[in-house]
């Protein structure tokens, strides 16, 4: 199987939030992605709205609906009463829950799977009673899968921060896809769907892979992002998804 490739649009809303103007556009350049080949778009409307506006959500719904009704939007965040608003709003294919503080740049850390069972479950089957597939950010390890298992959770999306990190030291980058390894084979023994997201790139992309056969989809934003400054969204688009496989 070869994983899907879902474009995470928050690198360029944020740029577009630098002026009071409405480009780049959010759901233009999302089209651009899906009509290249991208299977997906990803967003994490944080509170503060200082990338994706909760504006931009009922556009790119339309989006998808209208234009690529075989693609999916998945959306991203902590699981407050006010994201679960949006969720239950917008009905995303996937809605990916994530442990982030507010104010966090970026999400940097999975789940403390014991800490916040009662709550992830009761999310859980909120979510999943409106059809949504349930998705949860998990460091690389499995430590936790088994309860992230019992929470109800179709997929864990694995934390590649420290992998994509790694781009400069083949020794430590070795040492962080050994980890993701581990932690992916104990997803699949639990019957976890596997997804992968942050610091992903062309160059690093296959070997990932490679050590993950089943892995379903990942969710790039930065890094296609930053090359599509150099070759342009749709050719970009077309490299991540070679790189896939």
């Amino acid at each position: 199987m070869v994983a899907t490739l879902s474009i995470n649009l928050n690198a360029v809303a944020m740029l577009r939030n630098r002026r009071d103007l409405p480009w780049p556009s959010v759901t233009g350049l999302g089209r651009v992605a899906l009509d290249a080949g991208a299977s997906g778009l990803t967003v994490h409307p944080r509170p503060d709205q200082r990338h994706i506006r909760f504006s931009d959500l009922g556009d790119l719904r339309a989006l998808i609906d209208d234009e690529f009704p075989q693609a999916e939007f998945n959306i991203e965040g902590y699981p407050s009463e006010e994201f679960l608003a949006l969720v239950e709003k917008h009905e995303p294919e996937q809605v990916t829950l994530v442990p982030d503080d507010p104010a966090q740049n970026t999400s940097d850390h999975g789940w403390d799977f014991a800490k916040h069972k009662v709550n992830l479950t009761e999310v859980t089957k909120r979510l999943k009673s409106h059809g949504m597939r349930v998705s949860m950010f998990a460091d690389p390890t499995p430590d936790g899968l088994e309860i992230a298992k019992e929470t109800g959770a179709d997929r864990v999306e694995f934390f590649t921060g420290p992998y994509g990190g790694a781009y400069a030291d083949p020794k430590a980058q070795a040492h962080e896809l050994a980890l993701l390894e581990r932690a992916a084979l104990k997803a699949v023994e639990l019957g976890l769907g596997i997804n992968a997201g942050h610091d992903l790139t062309v160059a690093n992309l296959p070997a990932l892979v490679k050590i993950m056969p089943t892995l379903s989809e990942v969710s790039i934003g930065h890094g296609l992002t930053a090359d599509a400054l150099e070759y342009g969204m749709r050719l970009s688009v077309q490299r991540f998804i070679k790189a896939l496989g």
